[in-house]
């Protein structure tokens, strides 16, 4: 706290591929038990590991060949990841290279066993997953070993009501199963109650906010 200047942690080598870089990063976590930093690589469609550890200058490749785009890990240290190219969110232990489906996986569309350009995730702890559904302009739960999901936010197409949202990102749930979402292209933040059928608008809105995400 109080610094004025940041500290490189991962990449810093421009755009690329090498292990020592990164291309447009779209998440990332802290996996306290091995020190690191967990990254969605997104532009160069793998998931990679950096040590936190002072000196270390490049990253590993924990999965490749993914559209990895949000994470998230449970109690149990299982990593989830979305893949907004398949529209699906896997599950894996770490080392893992193929995963568990659990959310989606039934190709591109707006049914409630489908995702379309799932983004941000967040993992509560019964291992309950809910997905930003990016292009549904909704929010979904989906329920330990659900074939499919239930809309829990938005779900009403694009627009700016406050029954819709439009391109939802950035995602958390509390305790009490209320939502709090970016909704992006509303430059607003929204809270869901669990169950509600509206949600409030908790920040921006008003033009204070650019696309959050």
């Amino acid at each position: 706290m109080g610094d004025t200047n940041g500290q490189v942690v991962a990449g810093g080598h421009g755009e690329g591929n090498g292990l020592d870089q990164l291309n447009s990063p779209t998440d990332v976590l802290t996996d306290k038990e091995t020190d690191s930093l967990i990254i969605c690589d997104w532009g160069n469609d793998r998931v990679v590991r950096w040590s936190r550890r002072s000196g270390t200058t490049q990253g590993e490749i924990l999965i490749d060949s993914i559209s990895c785009y949000g994470l998230a890990m449970d109690d149990q240290r299982y990593l989830y990841i979305s893949d907004s190219v398949k529209h699906e969110v896997r599950r894996y232990q770490i080392g893992d290279k193929n995963g568990t489906l659990v959310a989606g996986g039934n190709g591109e569309g707006a049914g409630f066993n489908q995702l379309n350009f799932p983004t941000y995730i967040f993992v509560d702890q019964q291992q309950t997953v809910y997905v930003s559904d990016d292009k549904n302009h909704r929010v979904m739960k989906w329920n330990k070993g659900a074939k499919e999901g239930i809309v829990v936010a938005g779900g009403q197409g694009y627009g700016n009501a406050l029954t819709q949202l439009s391109y939802p990102q950035g995602l958390f749930v509390d305790t009490f199963g209320t939502i709090y979402v970016a909704d992006s292209h509303n430059h607003r933040v929204m809270r869901w109650p669990k169950g509600a059928k509206q949600g409030t608008v908790i920040v921006g809105g008003n033009g204070q906010l650019s696309v959050p995400i």
